[in-house]
């Protein structure tokens, strides 16, 4: 089953709307897409790059959206795996986060936990995707979690402990993680095949920040910049994931040099507000409530995008997408209603 519409990839199109550029075309865009929706639209298993591409192609997307190759240690810790484009595994588990105690709330745990290095990231898949793309079509270089692996590795709770009493582990984790992280945003600035980067690392929940806005100062926003920095110097545009609710925050993701504000969390803030507020300096991506595409119907799906686009998109400045991620329980026809209503959507 696939969506009603005529693929016509457009990147530079694309790229210009997350940089608030006019445009005349309406765009989408997703973070992860749960590989049983994939299967179901394309027909067979995601087993190739090949076979991911046409994916992308055929449901009406400008990019395909790549990572790097990293092994952590899962028996270790859980890290979130936003990309689930790579996930062939339909019985995918999910996992609690550790909120007491990680493997590392000591200097000696550091010491001992071996973490991947530089050298062990691989970019194969960069280097092999350009020959598979259609016309039209580009990449999104896609990473993140500095904050979300460091608190993982300490559990939530004693790295908050750590926060008063450790300041310097933390930072040292920040170091060494940061480090391994922008490393691959460095690659991504210097790709010829890389059009858009994507940093993904969630600061909040709906309802607030998970940390103090100045401990967000401290440890994580100048790494945010780092990133935000390449991205201007090599004039990419530069999208940032986060849930929740983030005003007391904003400033500091825009003067980190983020283009682009991902996903609009729905019941965390007003997409409306956000548009007065920032519109002038972020394009702001999502914002179709994941809950809405789970148990919803078609019809209600295109009135929230329909919605969305008469009150936050003027002549860009707005990707439609989800909330957060297409994941397995979304209901098939609603992720289509949602690709078809933006991509058919006509404009005045």
């Amino acid at each position: 089953m696939r969506p009603a519409i005529k693929p016509n990839p457009n990147i530079e199109n694309f790229v210009k709307t997350l940089k608030l550029e006019k445009v005349n075309s309406i765009h989408i865009a997703e973070l992860g897409i749960h590989p049983v929706i994939k299967e179901k639209i394309l027909g067979r298993k995601v087993t190739t790059l090949r076979d991911d591409i046409e994916f992308w192609y055929l449901a009406g997307y400008d990019y395909i959206k790549l990572q790097p190759k990293i092994q952590f240690d899962p028996g270790k810790v859980f890290i979130q795996d936003h990309n689930m484009d790579n996930l062939q595994d339909n019985n995918i588990n999910r996992n609690w986060a550790e909120e007491k105690r990680g493997v590392i709330t000591s200097w000696e745990e550091l010491e001992k936990y071996q973490l991947p290095e530089k050298k062990d990231i691989d970019y194969s898949s960069f280097e092999e995707v350009k020959k598979y793309l259609p016309e039209g079509m580009g990449v999104i270089g896609q990473y993140g979690d500095i904050f979300t692996m460091v608190w993982r590795l300490m559990g939530f709770e004693q790295f908050c402990f750590a926060l008063y009493d450790n300041p310097e582990l933390i930072e040292e984790l920040f170091e060494k993680i940061g480090n391994l992280v922008l490393s691959m945003f460095e690659y991504f600035a210097q790709s010829d095949v890389v059009d858009v980067m994507w940093y993904s690392d969630d600061i909040a929940y709906a309802t607030g920040l998970l940390i103090s806005p100045q401990s967000l100062k401290t440890y994580f926003f100048p790494w945010l910049k780092k990133i935000g920095d390449l991205a201007k110097l090599y004039n990419k545009p530069l999208i940032y994931h986060t849930d929740g609710k983030l005003f007391e925050v904003m400033e500091d993701i825009i003067n980190s040099g983020v283009n682009a504000l991902h996903p609009i969390e729905p019941k965390a803030m007003d997409i409306v507000r956000v548009k007065e507020k920032y519109g002038n300096k972020l394009c702001l991506i999502g914002n179709i409530d994941v809950d809405l595409l789970s148990r919803s119907n078609p019809d209600k799906i295109r009135k929230n995008v329909r919605e969305n686009m008469e009150k936050v998109w003027d002549n860009g400045g707005y990707i439609v997408g989800s909330g957060n991620s297409i994941p397995d329980y979304v209901k098939l026809e609603n992720y289509i209603a949602l690709i078809e209503e933006a991509k058919n959507y006509r404009l005045e």
